[in-house]
């Protein structure tokens, strides 16, 4: 474990860009399509790759999920409604995501309420999706205990035999999209010493978004 002592002293210079209150967007989903576009302009990899958090009765845990749409009624994405975060989010409806693009020393940290997306929605994604995607979703049960890969491999063949020669396969039922609704946004841009640029928007009962600053 002796790299376990040079973790400290593995640091980044953040010196690309600033962030001012009065450059940002007053509407945070137009903010991050900004931001958004720009990581893809950047060639940032996987731009759309997030850190998905969800907590049931005080344990919190995370993983990386891909951001499969967005528009001002939230953020999609999918899973195997049987798998550990769909559990977790049927438990407790309240999840919160973040991107990390390095290339722009940038982040988006952004929490809301959960919601499923609606079937007819599931199934057109599930139905742009490779045909090897599509047989996977039948043959896992996310998040379930196997004995070895072997038992993996042998489902996949299963199912790959059940649609052959079909070319339109059909959703399973325990797989679909989950939308996260936000109540709160928050764009962090690297600056030099740590002193980072925090912009927050936090919603108003006006409907309205309030915009602050934030101590690094």
């Amino acid at each position: 474990m002796s790299l376990g002592k040079e973790v400290r002293n593995f640091r980044e210079s953040y010196n690309l860009y600033t962030l001012d209150e009065s450059e940002v967007s007053s509407n945070p989903f137009v903010q991050f399509e900004q931001w958004f576009a720009s990581a893809v302009e950047a060639g940032v990899k996987e731009p759309n790759a997030m850190s998905l958090a969800t907590s049931y009765e005080g344990q919190p845990s995370v993983r990386i999920v891909l951001l499969k749409g967005f528009d001002e009624k939230g953020f999609v994405f999918y899973t195997n409604y049987q798998s550990r975060k769909a559990q977790e989010m049927a438990q407790n409806p309240r999840a919160a995501v973040s991107f990390f693009w390095a290339e722009l020393h940038r982040q988006i940290h952004i929490e809301g309420a959960i919601e499923k997306i609606t079937a007819a929605e599931s199934d057109d994604y599930y139905a742009s999706r490779d045909r090897g995607s599509r047989i996977g979703a039948w043959a896992s049960t996310q998040s379930s205990i196997i004995p070895n890969r072997e038992v993996l491999e042998q489902k996949v063949a299963e199912v790959e035999a059940r649609f052959e020669g079909l070319e339109e396969i059909p959703r399973p039922e325990n797989w679909g999209g989950f939308r996260l609704k936000p109540h709160y946004f928050e764009f962090w841009q690297g600056r030099v010493s740590r002193l980072h640029d925090r912009i927050a928007y936090i919603p108003e009962e006006t409907g309205n978004w309030k915009i602050v600053r934030k101590s690094p």
